[in-house]
């Protein structure tokens, strides 16, 4: 019985590669802070359109900085700290912007500014942006912004809720407030990536009605809220006054309103007029949620002449409170996804309260959703 002979085998053409490519999606995030930007950039670099939203006036989120005729208060993250090695090789590639603080710090404080334990030597360097904090996210967000990569960036435009594209039910759309109360919808997203704080995520999510499952398994996430003072004493600046108050430039206190004080003017690339920033403990924020801003101030100010000695007037003192500081109770995992929907959260609340946090999250969103 005579056997077939095998055929040789079919010539065969080497894959195209824009047939294994995936194709390129519209991806809309919402948030332009440290999570939000790094989220953006990593999918723009994966080949997909990204639409970020922010409804403030610029980025940073709380990695913010304030502009006043006295110079500049990082009044959001003080430093950070670098660890993961994505992240340090990302600072790498600009050394300028992110620059080591040497303070001169004490590690406790009492209530009248004892030193109740002193600082060990630095076990990691701690960070702040150079020239202000928010130089980091902005300059990694202008590609976003200037038309160079394939990407458009919405400031100041609210999203205020997500729905199933009009058009494309496949799709989602978003419904956002602008200036002067401006209205639009913006659709054609196959996916949407929340990189907001836990509160306003949860928040969109209910006013939407959907994906209780994702609400729900961030339910146990609490974020504590912050009042911070800025104060500045320019007539400190004369001639063998270098500085007002204490010797050390950075303390945690113990103090029952001041959780946190820092010399502004000894970040490096600072101007020199003695400014001062204030961070009052999660406590008493909570506890004061709803008071009236002067007289948050009146406290504070007390407060921090107790801690530091300074009873001045200060030239120029301005409070702001952060709802949404310091994260108490973690998510316990870097985001959360649902493939499903096509809709994702991210934020420093996943992972813990630093700024590297942040940074994680946004990045390991965007390569799972990638």
């Amino acid at each position: 019985m005579n056997k077939k002979r095998p055929s040789a085998p079919k010539a065969t053409r080497p894959p195209d590669p824009a047939a294994t490519t995936a194709p390129q999606r519209h991806i809309a995030v919402i948030g332009a802070g440290m999570a939000g930007v790094v989220c953006a950039r990593t999918l723009v670099q994966a080949g997909h359109r990204v639409s970020l939203f922010e409804k403030s006036r610029g980025f940073g989120g709380r990695m913010a900085t304030r502009h006043t005729e006295f110079g500049d208060f990082d009044h959001g993250a003080q430093y950070f700290t670098v660890r993961d090695p994505r992240f340090v090789t990302l600072l790498k590639t600009v050394p300028a912007l992110a620059r080591p603080w040497s303070a001169n710090t004490v590690r406790v404080l009492d209530e009248l500014g004892h030193v109740l334990a002193s600082a060990p030597p630095p076990s990691e360097a701690h960070f702040v942006g150079a020239p202000s904090m928010n130089t980091l996210v902005r300059h990694w967000a202008q590609p976003l912004n200037d038309g160079s990569l394939s990407a458009d960036t919405l400031l100041e435009t609210r999203v205020t809720h997500i729905e199933r594209d009009a058009l494309d039910a496949t799709r989602w759309q978003l419904r956002t407030e602008g200036p002067a109360d401006a209205q639009h919808v913006y659709g054609g997203f196959d996916q949407v990536l929340l990189a907001l704080p836990n509160v306003q995520a949860d928040s969109l999510l209910r006013a939407s009605g959907l994906l209780p499952a994702l609400r729900e398994a961030m339910a146990h996430v609490t974020v504590a809220p912050c009042w911070t003072l800025m104060v500045a004493y320019p007539n400190a600046m004369q001639p063998g006054l270098s500085h007002l108050g204490p010797h050390w430039n950075a303390a945690r206190s113990t103090h029952h309103r001041i959780s946190w004080l820092a010399r502004e003017s000894s970040k490096p690339g600072r101007s020199p007029i003695e400014r001062w920033t204030i961070q009052a403990s999660p406590a008493w924020s909570a506890e004061h949620l709803e008071d009236d801003a002067e007289r948050v101030k009146a406290k504070m100010l007390k407060g921090f002449a107790q801690i530091t000695g300074i009873r001045a007037e200060p030239g120029h003192a301005v409070t702001h409170l952060w709802r949404y500081a310091q994260t108490q109770q973690p998510l316990g995992q870097p985001f959360l996804w649902d493939a499903e929907a096509g809709i994702g959260l991210c934020g420093d609340w996943c992972l813990g309260h630093r700024v590297e946090n942040a940074f994680v999250s946004g990045l390991e969103l965007a390569l799972k959703v990638a």
